[in-house]
């Protein structure tokens, strides 16, 4: 069950960089801000009663939950926004298939998670495939790419997810989990909306067509409220490590969302490189009942 809703949040997610890049004519701290307006709408129904319930909960672990917070929730997709502002969705990608090796570094080494040999073959099978789906089979082509500005943000997305990650192995089970999610979209508004205004007042207030609200909608309820539900649930059932593998996925999602959609070819390569991402995927949640028969 939780590797099926891992999918689910890489489809989700593959989504979010799709739209994110749609309607980038938004400027980023507006997209980020208004997907966390519909995402606190959208949850205050349902999860307004556990929070007051455990407002002590959230009072005593405050440290931790606004890291959580400000990482997950905040500014990991206002750095995605920002970056494809300036570098291309390929790079976007690119950078992405790292998340999941810091992920499970940190694990090791902050979390003790035990990863067997055989699941950082996985990790790095699945790396190697997604980077090939991206890249088409160049790899060589990682040379070329012209690295700017919208690549360093894009370290700051890295870094911030991985963090979350860890945090929300660690400590989220103390909370409730759309309570959680309420509170921490609510202070995700307060933080961005200084923010906003300040981006209003220099580059002027946006014009909304339908595509943005739209876009903004599917935004606000799928990777910032089900998505971001799921993942946490995972997290707390298989841990950091094997949840975050799942993000090398993204490309091939993308791709085939891509394909579906926009009726953009797939060649033969790419099929291959997702294969193979799905086998190091594979390899890394199952990696450890294979060690422990060996045993």
């Amino acid at each position: 069950m939780p590797y099926f809703l891992l999918i689910l949040v890489v489809i989700m997610f593959s989504g979010n960089i799709i739209i994110g890049k749609a309607i980038n004519d938004l400027p980023p701290y507006t997209i980020a801000f208004l997907r966390l307006v519909v995402a606190f709408i959208v949850l205050l129904p349902i999860g307004l009663r556990s929070a007051r319930q455990y407002k002590e909960t959230f009072f005593t672990y405050k440290k931790p939950f606004l890291i959580m917070t400000l990482t997950g929730i905040t500014f990991f997709n206002t750095f995605i926004y920002a970056s494809l502002q300036f570098t291309t969705s390929t790079n976007v990608s690119v950078l992405e298939t790292i998340i999941p090796v810091v992920t499970v570094i940190l694990s090791a080494y902050i979390l003790k998670e035990k990863i067997y040999k055989i699941q950082w073959l996985g990790v790095f099978v699945s790396l190697l495939g997604a980077m090939w789906v991206v890249m088409d089979g160049n790899i060589y082509q990682l040379a070329a790419i012209e690295w700017n500005i919208g690549d360093a943000i894009m370290i700051g997305a890295i870094a911030t997810w991985a963090i979350y990650s860890i945090f929300v192995k660690q400590y989220m089970p103390l909370f409730p989990n759309y309570g959680a999610l309420l509170v921490m979209s609510g202070l995700s508004v307060l933080v961005l909306l200084p923010v906003v205004i300040l981006e209003w007042i220099i580059l002027g207030v946006p014009v909304f067509d339908t595509g943005n609200i739209a876009g903004i909608f599917y935004l606000g309820v799928f990777p910032s409220f089900l998505a971001i539900s799921m993942y946490n649930t995972a997290v707390d059932k298989v841990g950091a490590s094997k949840s975050s593998i799942f993000l090398n996925l993204l490309p091939v999602f993308t791709m085939t969302g891509a394909c579906v959609w926009l009726g953009e070819d797939v060649t033969l390569t790419q099929v291959g490189g997702a294969i193979t991402v799905i086998a190091g995927v594979i390899v890394t949640t199952q990696g450890d009942r294979l060690s422990r028969r060996r045993i």
